[in-house]
């Protein structure tokens, strides 16, 4: 789903329905989410309490259908775990009436998600892997050997030697999950990958009937292998594609054990995964015993009760679970972010200091660096005609088309021997170059407009091919119209280390502000996420197109599905280190140590060389060797968030039953600023002055605390007190901030700031969000 809606319109709508107790969808919808809260197992959770929750589900819709058969027919899913709740096929009017029941907590379509990659349409790249940490720094996490990471995806391929298991001891004990195989006998676990299972109830609830092929755990797209693998992988020496990037896999947290929950399956309509059978994975997950829940998927910003992952991503950090989701592939709109529940670690994708360098080099003797990872290449030194592929337009093709070198649109006689420029956007820029390819054409250029600016991506194309910025693609465009005779040259892909400046945001990483709760700044943070290399499936070719015969067992992919796996892996880390550290304090470690300087230095970049905002990278960019010590962290518990939800104007009863206790909203209510929250948010600066309060926590050696700000334009901001002593391990200390406007003209919209407790060995820095 494309998250480029109107700001003030959704806004307005959000508010409208969470004065209600539902979003419902329109008649079309034929299957729902029934949802009740959390369950109130006692002690362990058996076979037989799971099954006194089915029937209760069977009796409950029974009594709106008349009928205890009719209810069992229908109802597809009974989560019975830890989320309380069934999916079954449904009409609009009785899903209409179920809503009003008390004990409900909310009645949502079964809606579609989507993967968060750019692979198959518009971003496809490598990783350079700088960011893994330190062995000498990390040595006491053994690399996330005691920690389970689970993965929401595609599945797994078993057989990828990233997820190999020698030197691994047993499988932890407290682990429950199983390997769902029973269907598919080619499919295995081992030390490693420790559990997979797949959920597709939800799916075929919306495409109808599946056949056996379904049954299984297996990874025929390559997407989850890819972010398991960046999560979690193992060691693997003397990896590259086609040559390229040479050098040893390795996911975040390599000695991880791993469990695969395949949600996402062939694409209806753009979207792969349904809510359905993401709330059932995140049940399974949080019963199995994962520590680390990856998710790299996402739909439009909705209300959390009607969230799958959102849900889901709660009832996992009551178990303390740390959740890491994508922001999104929509950017650079702004406001398209999702995933944005505070329990939530949500994550921006940037570049890397690694770059698959491809030139073209024109007849005048300019050379204009691009980048490619083409398994062919030219012939060396030799130059062929050039030519816009609107020009080679065919006969019955629409200019559009040509230009875009969509299948069908270029005329063979025109296209012949020559190298043509392809505009980049609306069909696979792989698809492209076949276009090209099936017209006889030699190679190809790819060149950007000015939305996409900078980003380059190094594609597996199948020809000759190269990919340029827009400056440069502008000046290639000059030459061709201005040369008589023009021609060209591809060089080779090669492998260039140490590229400045790095990091860059990339444009199609979603950007604040969240509009389902704009007082807390999404995404979190920023981490690799463009030209990530990782494992992948031997089902498909790395294009992920039909006509592609090649295979690979490594791939290059982008997307913030990608960046995603960087920091769940780097929470798997700090959850060995620190195992009584809750998921706020994780993800405090790995927000208030990130980067907002690029490699040259200087402030962090996007894509049209202008300087990013928290917005796009949210604290930062992550440095993981700085987050094993972090000095101070900001800590949240559950009854922090259900007190933050009673301010979002969640009503008491049902924040109740969505906690599974008696909870009663503070009074008065928290100030929504006020949540203990990493970063600073005060989305309405009207009054004269706004003071947020906010409380840390020591997690190193005593030390004293000194505070520096660095006030946004326009905002004067004062700290009570400017210093924190800290005698202890564990010991709180609560200070205030106070925002004042400046006086006189100020203009009005955001700016950005931050604020940092230092003392002299950490730096705890949180950046500071206003809109005036």
């Amino acid at each position: 789903m494309k998250l480029t809606h109107n700001f003030s319109f959704l806004l307005l709508l959000l508010l409208v329905h969470m004065s209600s107790k539902h979003i419902l969808a329109s008649k079309d919808s034929s299957s729902y989410v029934v949802y009740f809260g959390a369950h109130s197992h006692v002690g362990e959770i058996t076979e037989d309490a799971m099954d006194r929750v089915k029937e209760t589900h069977y009796d409950f819709l029974g009594s709106f259908t008349g009928s205890r058969e009719r209810a069992t027919d229908a109802i597809f899913y009974s989560y019975t775990k830890h989320i309380n709740g069934f999916a079954a096929h449904l009409d609009h009017d009785l899903a209409y009436e179920i809503s009003k029941h008390p004990e409900v907590v909310s009645v949502f379509p079964n809606k579609a998600l989507k993967l968060h990659t750019t692979r198959s349409w518009d971003f496809l790249g490598l990783e350079h892997n700088s960011y893994v940490p330190s062995s000498s720094i990390w040595r006491k996490a053994r690399f996330g050997e005691d920690t389970i990471i689970a993965n929401l995806d595609t599945g797994v391929w078993p057989e990828s030697k990233s997820f190999r298991d020698e030197g691994l001891g047993p499988i932890p004990s407290r682990w429950k999950g199983i390997c769902q195989n029973q269907k598919d006998a080619t499919f295995h676990c081992n030390r490693k990958l420790i559990g997979a299972r797949y959920f597709n109830k939800g799916y075929a609830a919306a495409v109808g009937h599946l056949n056996s092929s379904f049954d299984s755990p297996r990874d025929l797209d390559g997407h989850g292998s890819h972010t398991l693998s960046t999560a979690a992988g193992d060691f693997v020496p003397g990896v590259s594609i086609f040559g390229q990037g040479n050098g040893t896999a390795k996911g975040g947290s390599p000695r991880a054990r791993v469990a695969a929950y395949k949600v996402c399956w062939p694409p209806v309509k753009g979207n792969e995964c349904y809510d359905a059978d993401v709330l059932a994975a995140f049940d399974a997950a949080i019963h199995d015993g994962a520590d680390v829940i990856s998710v790299s998927l996402g739909g439009e910003p909705t209300s959390f009760f009607n969230d799958s992952v959102a849900i889901g991503s709660f009832h996992a950090a009551k178990k303390r679970i740390v959740v890491v989701c994508s922001a999104g592939n929509s950017g650079p709109a702004d406001s398209t972010v999702s995933n944005v529940a505070p329990w939530q670690i949500t994550v921006g994708a940037s570049t890397m200091d690694r770059e698959f360098a491809s030139n073209l080099v024109l007849g005048n003797g300019k050379h204009y660096k691009g980048q490619s990872l083409s398994s062919t290449a030219l012939p060396h030194a030799k130059f062929y005609p050039i030519m816009a592929s609107v020009n080679a337009k065919a006969k019955n093709a629409s200019a559009l088309d040509a230009q875009l070198c969509k299948l069908g649109s270029l005329d063979p006689i025109k296209t012949k021997g020559k190298i043509l420029v392809c505009l980049r956007g609306q069909n696979g820029r792989v698809e492209k170059g076949r276009a090209v390819a099936l017209g006889g054409g030699i190679g190809m250029v790819l060149e950007n407009t000015y939305v996409t600016g900078n980003d380059l991506l190094a594609d597996p194309h199948v020809l000759p091919a190269t990919q340029l910025t827009s400056k440069d693609s502008f000046a290639v465009s000059r030459y061709i119209s201005q040369t008589k005779k023009p021609i060209a040259h591809i060089t080779p892909s090669r492998t260039d280390l140490g590229l400045k400046p790095a990091p860059v945001m990339a444009s199609f990483s979603s950007k604040g502000p969240s509009i389902v709760a704009p007082q807390i700044l999404k995404p979190d943070i920023t981490a690799p996420g463009v030209s990530v290399i990782a494992a992948y499936t031997g089902a498909v070719s790395p294009t992920n197109e039909q006509f592609d015969p090649r295979r690979l067992l490594f791939n290059a992919i982008s997307g913030t599905s990608m960046s995603c796996p960087h920091i769940s892996g780097i929470a798997g880390l700090l959850k060995t280190r620190y195992p009584s550290w809750s998921p706020a304090a994780i993800r405090s470690a790995i927000m208030t140590t990130a980067t907002t300087m690029d490699d040259i230095p200087g402030p962090i970049q996007n894509a049209t060389n202008m300087k990013a905002t928290p917005f796009s990278f949210g604290a930062g960019h992550v440095q993981p060797n700085l987050a094993v010590n972090p000095g101070l962290v900001y800590d949240l518990g559950i009854k922090d968030y259900l007190n933050f939800l009673c301010s979002l104007g969640y009503n008491a009863s049902q924040i109740s039953v969505f906690s599974g206790n008696n909870f009663t909203c503070s009074s008065p209510k928290i100030s929504l600023v006020n949540l203990n929250y990493p970063s600073i948010t005060v989305p309405n600066l009207t009054s004269s002055k706004v003071t947020v309060s906010k409380t840390v926590k020591n997690v190193g050696r005593p030390s004293m605390y000194t505070v520096k700000v660095n006030n946004p334009h326009g905002v004067y901001v004062a700290v009570k007190p400017t210093s924190l002593n800290f005698t202890k391990v564990g010991e709180l200390k609560t200070f205030k901030v106070i925002l004042v406007k400046s006086k006189g003209n100020v203009a009005k919209g955001y700016v950005f700031g931050e604020l940092v407790w230092s003392d002299k060995k950490h730096r705890v820095r949180s950046p500071i969000v206003v809109k005036l």
